[in-house]
């Protein structure tokens, strides 16, 4: 509009300074010039605005981003495709003409009116449609507001349409807190994460055990945990007698390491690594020492050899219950991030295997601070939700196993004889390995689901940890620090317990009452669920001390005796505590014996020893050990499961 207005002025100085005969006519002419140019401006004008619409003008690019990716190791350039389909073709061309045709006037027009020229503003007008929406996300997922933030990394995940190098660029620019969040969605395309960074050459004439030998050697010694300085003392024996073996020359077992060797079988290295992660993981556990193990380079050397061991589960379990560990403490979160950690831990969590898939879970719960407030320590592991969810949880249930159970096999599903197949596995509800992670979460999906893990043993012979002499007092406060910091407490809860774990939790229920810090466990607590607990003792512990001089039976088991003293008072204050609280109970009993080892024949747990006093007891046709699996997920012990959580949360899932 300026030129046009340029144009008038300069045409009327034209027509005042020569007069003409014929000045009506020649003015008439100058004024259909003057409409025809005007036009012609005006319409160009508005094109020109349309298009800079279309192409989104009013994002914002940052340049620093597109400067510090031409910085990164990682560079990935989008070459042309053969599809004759994708071809921009002479259109794309001319309009990118055009696009860069609008800068210089736009920049020149500045000039003439002085005022200064935005060119960040305008920065993705040679950007591509397509990709406008990712810089958009990774700016979302920048932002200062964390709900942004949180949809920015929703979209991001449900995204599935990208070119591969656009999964890569947002790999390379998203910050750790966006990349853990991907790690989180279920969703999220592994392409968003770049392979882990490569590992550190071995030192010269060494090997992975020798380095993790030595990584052991390199933490504190002192002040330790009695039986954190035997895992400690066994594996660094094991190591060094290993070292001997394959070097030769050295003396161990009063001759050469040849036998020593040969005792491992086929895969030594593990056999004798295995004692030096037990020894990590317990050394993990203590704040310092994770710091101590960032520090030697822990991180790359457990990466070498979780990739060493793929084949071999026991060992990548214990990894990633060190790396657990460590992301307990948020000033190591960046170094777990750079090592590559997240991207392996992603890539577990879609593992069809529920142990490694709960273990990476808890991993990067750990490293989520965005939308996770609790720390999961060590054994103490979500089965639902695993994932971030927009589904409210609004109830905790928790399932505590009892002697030699484990977080995941006690609750497996009772046909063991069943062959696994293609079409059994894809079928959950027909057969699973973990019920309260596929039946339960899918049945009430508003539920956080926790079960914990606590090594116990039947006979000293067989303990871990020669020193260790846990009680059920002493394992119930353990737990209880571990659940309370898991936030079990601040929603309803229902404890679900098998065998000894049902004494643990009566005990950690009587712990918590006299805890003011503990109070908001004893408030929210609705309802218990006992699966052939012995209340008033097992035969079991009766037919140990028979034998004790064969058996040696442990802390735990002489605990559950009849005439324990620990035992009748656990059950008479914890009859009075429940009956004071209201807590509803069930009580499930077996009928049929279990077969301790090859000969012996046992009814662990009699129908009289299971009754608590108060609530319903329900016999069930199974033996001590399927108590507590159900065949299917229409079997009676799991729909009775079912349906006591139901209605005792059921005020508190309708609100």
């Amino acid at each position: 509009m300026s030129l046009a207005a340029y144009c008038v002025i300069y045409y009327r100085r034209l027509g005042t300074s020569t007069p003409s005969p014929k000045r009506h006519t020649y003015w008439r002419d100058i004024r259909n010039v003057i409409k025809f140019t005007g036009s012609l401006i005006l319409g160009g004008s508005l094109f020109l605005t349309y298009e800079i619409l279309a192409l989104k003008k009013s994002l914002t690019l940052d340049n620093q981003v597109v400067e510090t990716e031409k910085m990164k190791s990682y560079i990935y350039v989008h070459t042309a495709s053969l599809d004759r389909r994708e071809s921009h073709g002479i259109a794309w061309q001319a309009r990118k003409e055009l696009h860069k045709a609008v800068r210089k006037i736009l920049a020149a027009s500045a000039k003439l009116l002085q005022s200064p020229f935005a060119g960040d503003t305008f920065s993705t007008v040679d950007v591509e449609d397509h990709e406008c929406a990712m810089w958009l996300l990774l700016r979302k997922s920048k932002s200062e507001d964390r709900t942004t933030r949180l949809e920015a990394v929703q979209e991001m995940s449900e995204t599935h349409h990208w070119h591969d190098y656009q999964y890569r660029t947002v790999a390379q620019a998203c910050d750790p807190r966006t990349l853990v969040g991907l790690a989180r969605s279920k969703d999220s395309d592994l392409r968003f994460f770049l392979p882990p960074p490569p590992l550190p050459p071995l030192k010269e004439d060494s090997s992975t055990e020798e380095e993790l030998r030595q990584l052991l050697a390199s933490l504190p010694q002192t002040e330790l945990d009695e039986c954190i300085q035997y895992f400690t003392s066994l594996a660094l024996s094991e190591s060094s007698q290993s070292v001997a073996a394959q070097k030769g020359g050295l003396w161990c077992f009063g001759g050469n390491g040849l036998p020593y060797a040969e005792s491992f079988g086929e895969v030594p290295s593990a056999t004798v690594e295995m004692f030096c992660l037990e020894a990590i993981v317990k050394h993990s556990e203590i704040s310092t020492h994770c710091d101590n193990i960032e520090a030697y380079g822990g991180l790359q050397l457990l990466q070498r050899l979780y990739q060493l061991h793929k084949d071999y589960p026991k060992v990548q379990r214990n990894i990633m219950r060190v790396i657990g560990n460590m992301a307990l403490n948020e000033h190591l979160h960046s170094a777990i991030v750079r090592s590559g950690w997240v991207s392996i831990m992603a890539e577990a969590l879609k593992s069809q295997h529920i142990m490694e898939a709960s273990h990476a879970a808890r991993t990067l719960a750990n490293l989520d601070r965005e939308t996770v407030q609790e720390k999961y320590q060590d054994g103490v592991y979500v089965l639902h939700p695993q994932h971030r969810t927009s589904q409210p949880i609004k109830a905790d249930v928790l399932f505590i196993h009892g002697l030699m159970g484990a977080a995941f096999k006690t609750w497996r599903q009772q046909d063991t004889e069943q062959v696994l197949t293609g079409k059994a596995l894809e079928d959950e509800d027909r057969y699973t390995t973990c019920w309260p992670k596929t039946w339960l979460a899918r049945d009430c999906p508003a539920l956080r689901i926790i079960s914990v893990e606590y090594d116990t043993s039947l006979s000293d012979w067989r303990a871990r940890c020669p020193m260790e002499r846990k009680s059920i007092a002493f394992r119930s406060n353990e737990l209880l620090r571990k659940l309370r910091a898991a936030g079990v407490g601040d929603r309803p809860i229902i404890w679900i317990s098998h065998s000894m774990g049902g004494l643990l939790v009566k005990k950690m229920l009587l712990e918590a009452s006299k805890k003011p810090e503990m109070s908001t466990v004893i408030k929210n607590t609705r309802g218990i669920i006992f699966y052939s607990v012995p209340h008033h003792g097992s035969r079991l512990a009766e037919y140990s001390v028979n034998i004790r001089y064969l058996l040696f039976p442990s802390l735990e088991v002489k605990e559950l005796s009849k005439d324990s003293p620990a035992l009748k008072a656990l059950q008479d204050d914890f009859l009075e505590f429940a009956k004071d609280k209201r807590f509803q109970v069930l009580n499930f009993v077996e009928t049929q014996p279990t077969y301790i080892g090859s000969m012996i024949k046992l009814h662990v747990v009699p129908e009289e020893s299971a009754d608590l006093g108060i609530g319903d007891l329900i016999s069930v046709d199974v033996n001590h050990l399927n108590i507590c699996k159900p065949k299917k997920k229409d079997a009676f012990l799991y729909q009775r499961t079912l349906q006591f959580i139901r209605e005792t949360l059921a005020k508190d899932l309708e609100n």
